[in-house]
């Protein structure tokens, strides 16, 4: 057995031995990882003046306001376009182009107009009636009728046809919708193609078929902009409402750590229960009403989503996936009973540590603060980046030619020698780029932001992980708690991590950021290669979007304990993981029945909260109970201010939670090292409570010897 374990140690590093020097956190360190620090250093000095120069090629407003193909704005004053406020694009279905997200920019002509068009025209038709004055108006300015039909069409001065729209945010969208698998145009479903006969709306336009799905998805998303904008303030009320509940919950459990963990397990129970019960009732409530037993196949996509709710399936599906979800944590309930026991002692230690250290529960709006700066940088030179582009017109001739396919400017290309030279050429709208250096480097630019975001969001998180574990170590460490605590354990925490271990945060956070952004790039992959009927290229994908996935969580899951020691020892982020790996595998058993075993009741704590808050706001907004009379205010789509409700209170709950969930790791692995380096004699004491002592150990022996016995 002695040479099992000598193995053993030796296959997962050397434990710690005995110092009787050591109290905690080393406060005697050096800089480590200096060279990722430099790095760091000069990627933000390089993030800076990608910033500056998309700031100053950018213009906000290309997204913001609407613009033309020759970059005029819209309704502004002080142009020649002063009265035409509205956008309207020659192509609409050209918009559906992924490179839209990139861009901004739908890559179809587009003019300012006084107001959107009405009702249904063909330019075949107005071009020999009465109907074309008012057709002239959708044309490119200065259009004259001294060219056929098919000239027009071919160069573009036209739309080919007119769909009735309505204005939004200032663009003209075609009233298109759905109505019993029919595709209409406000209440039209033909048109006349003037000839004398009528044909099918969908017979009008190129692929109309699939732009109506683009097309309804943008209605859709503009009645959830119109319940956001009534709803804002509920849903602010919310998410207050889930903080105070985080927060209580969170003083509860400093004071009441068992009752409140039992509280919380019996809570959930009565919330999934409760939910399984309105499901039925909700099932048996539509027994009988006509069209309730269609299937939820034959109905296919609706994107009106309350439709779903008046079918019988929907319900049975949502008590389906709630009775597995409540069977799921009862028998790991029963399963888990006595390591629950040992898990809620170790949560009563760490919140007498967070009582100790009561400032690390505001800790997280710091880092929601430094994220929000992250995001808003990010966003800001996203948007600058992708409207740097520039109205691109290039020479267009139908006969050879030999300045054919070279810009030009519209403004001067009648009088200029290339017009000369090709008579029958034009110089007409053809993408939105530039042909320098700058913009033919956006997208290198665009990589670049998301890569250096992914960086500094993994950097501002690593930084609150070794924060919180210094303050947490320092804790533990102290013999006589609190009386050995030093001075203020958050803030000297943070100033050793920013003043000795920047470029150790920088590591962890790269590696982190490099995955991240690989998957980023499989995910774009994945999309354009949805299209493909190449099923290995499929397979091949879905293998590496799995292993990317798993080597971001191990990651993750090493870089939080190599933050522990870096926090304790101040030792290179390499050393540190190292050290902590081999650790958590010298004491593998715990960390099955502790550390996991907590994570489970901190999951179930966030549930609690955001099943109450989501049943709260969904009998709100179903008008199911009313705080004032008539409070709720007439949405389209009550599910939108709930699931934004239930996301953002899940991340609320999350937020205070992880201080503790960091806190509880710290202490993990803090015993650990405690059990390697001392054996509780008095003169090598251990540094853990004794209550914490007489159940970890209890229970760790129990499980050691149900192990051996199973060998």
């Amino acid at each position: 057995m002695g040479k099992e374990r000598q193995f053993y140690y030796g296959k997962h590093g050397t434990p710690q031995k005995y110092d009787p020097a050591f109290r905690g956190p080393i406060y005697n360190r050096g800089c480590t990882d200096i060279i990722c620090c430099v790095f760091l250093f000069l990627a933000i000095v390089g993030y800076v003046a990608v910033g500056i120069i998309a700031w100053t090629h950018g213009d906000p407003r290309k997204v913001i306001y609407p613009t033309d193909s020759r970059g005029q704005f819209c309704g502004q004053k002080g142009t020649k376009n002063e009265n035409k406020p509205f956008l309207f694009y020659f192509n609409i279905v050209k918009c559906a182009s992924p490179l839209v997200l990139l861009e901004f920019q739908c890559p179809t002509p587009q003019i300012c107009v006084e107001k959107c068009p009405s009702r249904y025209l063909t330019y075949l038709n107005a071009h020999a009636s009465e109907d074309f004055e008012y057709y002239k108006q959708y044309c490119l300015p200065g259009f004259q009728k001294n060219k056929g039909v098919a000239e027009v069409l071919r160069d573009g001065d036209c739309p080919a046809v007119l769909i009735p729209s309505k204005p939004f945010a200032q663009r003209c969208f075609p009233a298109v919708h759905a109505h019993k698998g029919v595709l209409m145009v406000g209440n039209e479903t033909t048109y006349e193609d003037g000839l004398g006969s009528r044909k099918n709306i969908t017979e009008l336009v190129e692929g109309a078929k699939k732009a109506s799905g683009v097309l309804e998805a943008r209605q859709l998303a503009m009645r959830i902009f119109e319940d956001y904008t009534v709803s804002w303030y509920w849903i602010i009320i919310g998410l207050i409402i889930a903080m105070v509940l985080s927060l209580l919950f969170i003083i509860l459990l400093r004071f009441l750590a068992g009752i409140m963990v039992w509280v919380m397990i019996v809570m959930v129970i009565l919330v999934l229960g409760y939910g399984i019960l309105h499901c039925y009732m909700e099932y048996a409530r539509l027994r009988g009403e006509a069209g309730s037993d269609v299937s939820l196949v034959d109905l296919g996509f609706q994107t009106d989503f309350r439709v779903y709710l008046h079918l019988r399936q929907t319900w049975v599906a949502f008590m389906i996936i709630l009775s597995i979800i409540e069977v799921i944590i009862i028998l790991l309930l029963i399963f888990l009973r006595k390591r629950i026991l040992i898990a809620i002692a170790l949560i009563k230690e760490a919140s007498r540590a967070v009582g100790y250290v009561m400032c690390s529960l505001l800790y997280p709006l710091v880092t929601f603060f430094l994220l929000c700066l992250c995001i808003a940088y990010w966003a800001s030179t996203a948007i600058f980046l992708s409207t740097s582009n520039e109205a691109v017109y290039k020479i267009f001739n139908d006969t050879s030619c030999p300045v054919a396919g070279k810009t030009c400017n519209p403004e001067t290309f009648p009088s200029s020698n290339e017009s000369r030279l090709c008579p029958g050429a034009h110089c007409q709208f053809a993408f939105y780029g530039g042909e320098s250096t700058y913009h033919r480097a956006l997208l290198g630019l665009q990589i670049f932001n998301v890569f250096m975001f992914f960086w500094l969001a993994n950097f501002v998180l690593a930084l609150g992980q070794v924060t919180l574990a210094g303050a947490f170590a320092s804790y533990y460490w102290a013999m006589n708690k609190p009386d050995d605590l030093p001075a203020f354990p958050l803030f000297s925490a943070f100033g050793r991590a920013l003043r000795y271990h920047t470029g150790s945060l920088a590591f962890g956070s790269l590696l982190l950021a490099i995955v991240q952004v690989i998957r980023v790039m499989l995910e774009y992959l994945d999309q354009r290669l949805k299209a493909a009927e190449n099923k290995f290229a499929k397979f091949l994908m879905s293998c590496l979007k799995c292993c990317f996935w798993c080597l971001e969580k191990f990651i993750k899951f090493l870089n939080r304990n190599a933050y522990i020691m870096i926090a304790i020892y101040g030792t290179n982020f390499c050393t540190s993981a190292r050290n902590a790996f081999f650790l958590l595998m010298r004491n593998i058993i715990r960390v099955a029945v502790l550390d996991k075993v907590t994570d489970f009741l901190f999951l179930l704590g966030k549930l609690l909260i955001v099943g109450s808050v989501g049943i709260l706001a969904f009998f709100f907004f179903t008008h199911r109970i009313r705080i004032v009379q008539d409070t709720a205010p007439p949405l389209n789509y009550y599910w939108v201010p709930v699931v934004t409700v239930v996301i953002g209170s899940y991340l609320i709950a999350h937020g205070f939670f992880s201080v503790y969930g960091m806190c509880v790791d710290t202490l993990f692995l803090c015993f650990c090292e405690d059990l390697e380096r001392n054996d509780g004699s008095q003169e090598r004491p251990y540094f853990m409570s004794p209550e914490l002592r007489d159940i970890l150990l209890k229970g760790s022996a129990e499980e050691g010897k149900r192990v051996e016995v199973e060998e």
